[in-house]
């Protein structure tokens, strides 16, 4: 009888296990959606503008002067520093590695950073004029930064050239005359930036670029030689600061898990 009670609890409870198990399998198994989470992506092209202030340090020095006005003579020159208003526009490219962005950017901008040099050697007060200006600067350059959320710091470096113009005047007799030459300045430019992510597509930052450049003889009076008015001339540097606004063009949209 004691047996017989047992053997029909056992019965029972396995059919109930049984039961539960059959009932579990039913159900359609679901797996929980993934998290993700979405953040900004620097990869792409872009362009954009820029618009700031510069600053120019201008000198020349004369190296030769046959010609039949103009006090200076070879060794004799002038330098000057300037201030002036600089915009232009940049392209480039992105390509991101986790936190990591590397670039390549070219950009053109105009400036009117210029100087006014009255020759007072021999005592005129208006003998000789100089007048220098540095028209237009194109860079092209490299990009490496680190970026967190819409964020990226970034550094810069590479090539830059200087489109560079210097005249003279010689008012005060017995000899008068004037003379122009404008020349290109090969050079180099270091920077660095910030930059923030408005949207997917629009970008606004602040940069900072110092620029060096190259010496060229300008050749301000005559046309055949001896009469020559020559100088080594160049903008020593050149430093800004712009506030940048770009495009950026069909970003993936990426997300990390």
């Amino acid at each position: 009888m004691f047996n017989s009670r047992w053997t029909a609890a056992l019965a029972f409870t396995a059919l109930g296990a049984g039961a539960a198990s059959a009932a579990d399998l039913s159900r359609p198994y679901t797996k929980a959606p993934v998290f993700a989470e979405s953040y900004y992506n620097w990869s792409g092209f872009y362009v954009g503008g820029q618009l700031g202030g510069s600053w120019t340090n201008q000198s020349w020095v004369n190296t030769a002067n046959n010609s039949v006005f103009g006090d200076l003579v070879p060794g004799q020159g002038f330098g000057q520093r300037s201030s002036g208003i600089v915009g232009g526009a940049q392209i480039g490219y992105n390509w991101q590695a986790s936190n990591y962005v590397f670039g390549l950017e070219g950009s053109i901008s105009g400036m009117n950073n210029r100087g006014t040099v009255a020759n007072t050697v021999f005592g005129a007060a208006r003998d000789d004029v100089f007048n220098w200006r540095a028209n237009w600067m194109a860079t092209v350059t490299g990009r490496v930064g680190y970026a967190w959320a819409n964020n990226l710091i970034y550094a810069k470096g590479g090539y830059a050239g200087v489109n560079s113009q210097l005249s003279v005047s010689g008012a005060v007799g017995p000899f008068t005359g004037s003379g122009s030459a404008t020349q290109w300045h090969n050079g180099y430019t270091v920077g660095a930036g910030w930059e923030y992510g408005v949207t997917q597509n629009w970008i606004v930052g602040l940069e900072y670029d110092y620029a060096a450049f190259q010496t060229r003889p300008y050749q301000l009076a005559g046309n055949a030689a001896p009469l020559v008015y020559t100088f080594d001339a160049k903008p020593r540097d050149i430093q800004s600061v712009v506030a940048r606004v770009s495009y950026k063009f069909n970003p993936p949209l990426i997300s990390r898990y």
